[in-house]
Formats: C-alpha cells, sequence, structure tokens
C-alpha cells in the first residue's frame, strides 16, 4: 500500500525554464544600469544563447557584447542568478494533485538536487514548506550526495518511518531520479513536462535507469498508486 509520494522539484513541480527566464531577467537589469544598455536586449541575447547552447551563457555574452572579463566577474553573475528571488509557480496541475493525495491520507515529500541556496529560495517563493512534510536539498548533505546517490531517499525513508515499497518517486530526469530508488524498491514514475529542460534524450539510459511508470501530468498519477 502506498503511504507517501515524493516528488523532484525542477520540471517536476516547478518549470526550470520559468526560473532559468527568471534569472535572465534578473541579470539582465542588473546589467543593463552597468553598461548603458537596454535590459530587454540583454535579455534576449542571453535566451537565445542558451537556446544554442546552455554551456557558459554568461562568458558567451561578455563575448559577443566584446566586453573584456575574469572569472570573478562570471561568478558574481552566477552568484547573482543563483541567489535570486525567482518568479515562479508551481504547474498547474500540482496543488490539486497535492490536495487529492492529502485526501487519501498519502503523505508527501521533495528531494531535490541543485544548489541549496537557490532551491530554498524556490521553496520559498511557491511555499513549499508548507505544502510537503519533508523536504530534502541533497546539497544541504554535500555535493557529493546529490541524486542519483541513495542517502536523500534513505534519509526520506527514515523521516517518514515508511518501507521504500510504501513510497513513490515522481521525477523528470531518468539520468538521475530513478536509479536510486528502483534499486531500494520504491515505485517510480517519470513525469514529462512539455518544455522541461531533460525531456529530451531520456531514452538513452539503461534500464536501471527508467522508471516503472510514465506519465505527462499529475492529475495521472493517482492512477498509477491504484
Amino acid at each position: 500500500m502506498i503511504k507517501a509520494v515524493i516528488f523532484d522539484l525542477d520540471d517536476t513541480l516547478v518549470s526550470e525554464y520559468q526560473y532559468i527566464e527568471s534569472g535572465y531577467s534578473h541579470i539582465s537589469q542588473l546589467l543593463s544600469s552597468r553598461l548603458n544598455k537596454d535590459s530587454k536586449s540583454i535579455n534576449a541575447l542571453l535566451e537565445n544563447l542558451f537556446n544554442q547552447n546552455t554551456i557558459n551563457v554568461f562568458n558567451r555574452l561578455y563575448d559577443l557584447l566584446e566586453i573584456q572579463y575574469t572569472n570573478e566577474m562570471i561568478m558574481e553573475l552566477v552568484e547573482e542568478y543563483r541567489n535570486h528571488e525567482p518568479a515562479i509557480d508551481f504547474y498547474d496541475d500540482v496543488l490539486p494533485c497535492l490536495q487529492a493525495l492529502k485526501l487519501r491520507k498519502i503523505k508527501t515529500g521533495i528531494i531535490t538536487n541543485g544548489y541549496a541556496k537557490a532551491q530554498n529560495l524556490k521553496l520559498r517563493v511557491v511555499k513549499g514548506f508548507e505544502h510537503f512534510e519533508e523536504i530534502i536539498i541533497a546539497d544541504e548533505l554535500g555535493r557529493e550526495y546529490w541524486k542519483p546517490h541513495p542517502k536523500p531517499y534513505e534519509m526520506m525513508s527514515k523521516k517518514l518511518n515508511m518501507a521504500y515499497s510504501e513510497m513513490v518517486y515522481v521525477g523528470d530526469n531518468e539520468s538521475k531520479d530513478f536509479v536510486s530508488p528502483n534499486k531500494l524498491g520504491m515505485k517510480t514514475v517519470h513525469i514529462k513536462r512539455p518544455k522541461g529542460v531533460y525531456s529530451e534524450g531520456y531514452h538513452s539510459y539503461g534500464q536501471d535507469f527508467q522508471a516503472q511508470y510514465t506519465i505527462k501530468s499529475l492529475k495521472e498519477l493517482l492512477e498509477v498508486l491504484t
């Protein structure tokens, strides 16, 4: 019998693209005053660069603008990005799903990777701490314990005092989300959000990395639990 559903955060409960757009908007406004350039133009450049390649976007922006920069200047932008208060919301299906689980007396939790400061800010903005019984940010345990390490899942089992067979993990990224819960004996569900950062290429991972079920919306989750 399922007694708890544990969720990933990014591209499962909130849109990573929405977060990226929020971060780039913040950086654009910051650089606009420094460089005396239009913030909308800077934001458009950032988004185009990201869509071309997600690596070293800030470096490539400075290169494009022909601005000499140091590693410290790049790291300042990275920290500004991670520490900004994001303009994000839960996906529309999240709160109805949580309410339905609550009516069934099923507990809920979150296990998420990502830098602790940024993840805490996301959770605060969407009031995640009010909606979930337990939240584990793997970065707070140490970078070496980010998923797919089993430690966050083991901790969640202990926190909720539940057997793995009584728990479900819902995530979006087959490179890291499901391999440990599969081995521990949890039920695993892959949610494929439209425009998810990791929505492509999931099929390239081995059988152990694949979820047992696939859904496109949390409206389908209750069917998996029956």
